[in-house]
């Protein structure tokens, strides 16, 4: 079933999970041992990502086909325009086509490892709007796109993530989901700034919970989320306790979900790093207290937080 569908004909809002291809024998197990559990939690979609260069085309296809096949689950494969030419990128999407997958995530991609700066392949693609054009024209599937709340590390002006998200609707993408973040105003700002564009297709807030020092220190550093000062300052005070980190990482979490559902974010998208915990901690505890059937007064959750440090 198509996402665009799902999320439109859902009562309730949209929870779903993004899963990464094991390279390993070790990983493999990692991945199906969260996806039992997960899989209880029943998702309404899952989202499979996608190796820079292509590295794991073939094992993302397979994965997202498995998903639907063996687990009874709505999948979606990611899809990027690097290290490869238009008319590879058609026999990918041919091949997913195929395998009975009706939902792609149409995305540019990072530079592979060693390049710093995202450089177009020769006869490819050179922005993630001109591959959703040509999913949109070309193929049936329900193309999604990505968005930044906070600025792209590409951003060329203030306005620059914006009037991209605003080319991928205009493209044809049929919903966005955002890059990680971890102060709620960024959200807000970012989704009024759509709206104030005549977009209004849903943004589905990108989330995953703090669970390691590391974790923060390196991986969010990369992709540039930028953790907000009171935050962090909680954080580096239980550096020598890891499961007081993993606490922490799961409450901020949490009451970030429920104030997004609270305003009105069409769902949530946990990154899970292919493992189940915290997810389905947080999870679990959204369903029992439904934030969304109330509307709070004033926000009273991380937003709250970042704005006092």
């Amino acid at each position: 079933m198509r996402i665009d569908e799902i999320i439109e004909t859902s009562d309730e809002p949209t929870f779903s999970f993004e899963f990464f291809p094991p390279k390993t024998d070790e990983s493999e197990v990692l991945l199906h041992e969260a996806l039992e559990t997960l899989r209880e939690m029943q998702p309404s979609f899952v989202s499979v990502t996608y190796g820079a260069g292509g590295s794991s085309r073939d094992r993302t296809i397979n994965v997202v086909r498995n998903l639907r096949v063996e687990h009874g689950l709505e999948a979606m494969a990611h899809l990027t325009c690097v290290g490869a030419t238009k008319d590879e990128i058609r026999t990918v999407l041919s091949q997913m086509r195929d395998a009975g997958i009706d939902n792609v995530l149409a995305l540019r991609g990072d530079p592979p490892g060693g390049e710093e700066k995202f450089s177009p392949t020769p006869g490819g693609f050179g922005s993630s709007p001109e591959l959703t054009a040509l999913i949109a024209e070309e193929f049936p599937f329900a193309v999604g796109g990505a968005a930044y709340p906070e600025p792209h590390p590409d951003a060329r002006h203030d306005d620059d993530d914006v009037q991209t998200a605003k080319a991928k609707v205009e493209a044809g993408a049929k919903f966005l989901i955002t890059q990680i973040f971890y102060d709620n105003a960024d959200y807000f700002s970012f989704v009024n700034r759509l709206r104030d564009e005549g977009i209004d297709v849903p943004v589905i807030p990108g989330l995953m919970p703090i669970t390691s020092i590391g974790q923060s220190r390196g991986f969010l550093k990369k992709i540039g989320a930028r953790i907000p000062e009171g935050y962090r300052r909680e954080l580096d005070a239980r550096e020598d306790d890891p499961d007081a980190i993993k606490s922490l990482g799961i409450s901020y979490a949490t009451l970030q979900a429920a104030e997004l559902l609270a305003q009105g974010a069409p769902g949530i998208h946990f990154i899970t790093m292919n493992r189940s915990p915290a997810t389905r901690a947080i999870l679990s505890t959204l369903r029992l207290h439904r934030p969304w059937e109330r509307t709070p007064e004033a926000p009273a959750g991380p937003q709250g937080v970042a704005a006092q440090a």
